[in-house]
């Protein structure tokens, strides 16, 4: 594979840099001067790397079927973790058994940045970084882990965090193998009133990545797809944002991860009912079910209803190849006019 030309900032895509932009660097490592390449190539390239990640794996309990190895920023410098050490980064190198599996990396990437740069969701840092021989890989930064700068190095310790498959009690030993799609997104809110004080707050915040996951045809946003994170003051709230993915892109899915879609009770609008596909009435009446007013509903909804260049532009910006990008543009428009 050949090294990529680098036009934009791999972190945030903006024009005229052939590396990580100040910005980036400060948001996602911590103001460090880091090369956009990691000291590895990719294992199914290198033997000898191939054993470090087969070890770094073994070491790493981030759920999920995707391939994900536990980094750590050693001075200037990431490398994989030793034994005993807690990362600080998660790198997910290019999955398999996808189709355009080579896109994986830098579609997450780019919707994360449209989720963050157009619509302000609060989202995990992340970039792309690329292996030796150019390969690309998705990046994020760990926000469970602790600023513990005064604990030994890599000895850092995790604010709690839980996933809404374990808030839901449901593992696969005692819900099966579809455990974490065997739900619905207003059973999904009932646990944030449930278990996060500020619940008011945190259901507005739920609502907009629901709609932002339609708009960009996420649909992994699965249970272990959100999460509860401590806060300083010993209670909890959402989590950043991950594994925000334009999953259309490589799977015929369907419109939502859950199997039971938006409501407990099998609600259909009449626009479901008639075109068989969600519309702009489902989501007022999702809104009505998690208590927000119709004019806070309104404001909430008006970006995901205009059509917004930026995104146009990040795509453009964006490392996917110029296939993808026309697809990933499409998809946008389509579920934009849906909702319109």
């Amino acid at each position: 594979m050949s090294l990529p030309e680098i036009k934009y900032c791999p972190g945030t895509l903006v024009e005229g840099f052939d590396t990580y932009s100040k910005t980036c660097l400060k948001r996602v490592f911590n103001g460090k001067k880091l090369s956009h390449f990691l000291p590895y190539n990719p294992p199914h390239i290198s033997e000898q790397d191939a054993e470090q990640f087969l070890e770094n794996r073994k070491r790493i309990s981030i759920s999920g079927v995707q391939e994900k190895l536990s980094l750590i920023l050693d001075k200037n410098k990431l490398r994989l973790t030793n034994k005993g050490e807690q990362g600080n980064y998660i790198l997910k190198p290019i999955p398999r058994d996808l189709k355009k599996v080579n896109q994986v990396p830098a579609n997450e990437h780019l919707t994360m940045q449209i989720a963050r740069q157009v619509y302000g969701i609060n989202t995990a840092e992340n970039a792309l970084i690329f292996f030796k021989n150019g390969e690309p890989a998705y990046i994020t930064k760990r926000f469970d882990v602790k600023d513990d700068s005064h604990l030994p190095y890599g000895q850092g310790t995790k604010w709690g965090k839980e996933d809404f498959a374990t808030l839901a009690g449901k593992t696969a030993e005692n819900a099966g193998p579809d455990f974490k799609y065997e739900y619905s997104y207003e059973a999904l809110a009932e646990l944030v009133e449930k278990y996060i004080p500020a619940y008011v707050v945190e259901l507005e915040k739920l609502y907009v990545l629901i709609v932002f996951n339609y708009l960009f045809s996420n649909g992994d946003a699965h249970l272990k797809n959100f999460s509860i994170l401590e806060t300083s003051n010993g209670d909890y709230m959402l989590s950043p944002a991950y594994d925000l993915v334009n999953t259309r892109i490589h799977v015929d899915d369907t419109d939502f991860a859950l199997d039971n879609g938006l409501f407990k009770d099998g609600f259909e609008s009449e626009e479901m009912k008639k075109n068989r596909h969600t519309g702009l009435e489902d989501f007022y009446e999702f809104a009505k079910r998690l208590g927000i007013k119709d004019k806070r509903r309104d404001k909430i909804l008006e970006p995901f209803l205009v059509k917004q260049t930026i995104v146009e532009e990040l795509i453009g910006r964006s490392f996917l190849n110029n296939q993808t990008k026309r697809a990933y543009l499409l998809h946008y428009q389509t579920r934009r006019n849906q909702l319109t």
